[in-house]
């Protein structure tokens, strides 16, 4: 069986630095898990490594989808398995690292993703247009309390999709997630720490002095505003609320880095609350010093 490790856990707790590190010790590549670290041109929002900071490291599934691209989990999947028996075949470490709860469940357990009606998501959509993404989250919350717990309340396409499952398979959305038992031989690293409100804030405003508002100027050149899942992204959405389709400022951009800062606070509570239901993780203080070594020990005892 392909050992796997994963390293998981809520935005901004240093997932990726500790990656390079580890796959620098244990000869690894890593695989992204970040569902919007996907797309060609989002770098700084999403806090893509650049390729300076990589360590040499090889990087999977970054960039690989178009801006215009919906995202499906289920192509996800397959690439990131894909990824992982093409980096197990030639000897290395897969490493899968990211904060996308489903996107890591889709990839690591045995996670069978549903049919699609186009009718019933048609019919769904024009009612999101009608009466907006809070109202149908309310219903979602009525009918998988558990499922509308973990999806943002702003996040149209995911409600959708829900209770388009729910419509069309008759049980509640999370109700089809399997136990928590990996295909791999899987040993996964859960970071939090607890000045992770502060951290969000002072990694919005870098994001914002590193050059986030011409990231998404340039981007609005390729369709992002239209995009049915990258323009939905933190930061992206707050910022093209603020701008018009030439990229010039119509609104308070201070305000929408303050949206920015507050929407992804929530998205950091929801992460918790969905990796804190899988037993299998070992937790780690990010914060703590000796945070590699914890690590490697960790692994050590699993028999790594």
């Amino acid at each position: 069986m392909t050992r796997v490790l994963a390293i998981v856990g809520p935005t901004a707790t240093g997932k990726s630095d500790l990656a390079v590190t580890l796959a620098r010790v244990l000869d690894g590549e890593i695989v992204n898990a970040d569902s919007m670290q996907l797309y060609d041109g989002m770098d700084i929002g999403t806090a893509k490594l650049p390729f300076e900071q990589r360590g040499g490291v090889r990087h999977h599934l970054l960039d690989v989808w178009p801006l215009e691209k919906s995202a499906a989990v289920a192509e996800y999947q397959a690439m990131a398995r894909a990824a992982i028996a093409d980096i197990a075949r030639r000897g290395r470490q897969p490493i899968l690292v990211g904060g996308s709860g489903l996107y890591l469940r889709g990839a690591l357990d045995n996670l069978e993703f549903p049919g699609e009606s186009p009718e019933i998501r048609a019919k769904l959509q024009a009612q999101l247009e009608v009466l907006g993404a809070e109202l149908l989250h309310r219903r979602l919350a009525a009918l998988d309390a558990e499922a509308a717990a973990s999806i943002l309340s702003t996040n149209g396409r995911r409600i959708v999709r829900a209770l388009e499952v729910i419509e069309l398979t008759g049980e509640r959305f999370a109700a089809r997630m399997p136990p928590f038992e990996s295909i791999y031989d899987l040993v996964e690293i859960g970071l939090d720490r607890a000045d992770l409100d502060d951290r969000v804030e002072l990694r919005v405003h870098r994001m914002m002095a590193a050059g986030l508002l011409d990231e998404v100027r340039e981007l609005l050149r390729h369709g992002l505003r239209d995009s049915p899942t990258a323009g939905k992204a933190l930061g992206y959405a707050q910022l093209l609320n603020a701008v018009d389709d030439t990229g010039e400022v119509i609104r308070n951009v201070d305000a929408a880095v303050a949206d920015t800062v507050r929407a992804t606070r929530r998205f950091v509570r929801r992460q918790r609350s969905w990796f804190r239901r899988d037993p299998r993780i070992h937790w780690f203080d990010a914060g703590e010093r000796g945070l590699r070594d914890a690590v490697l020990a960790t692994l050590e005892e699993c028999d790594w």
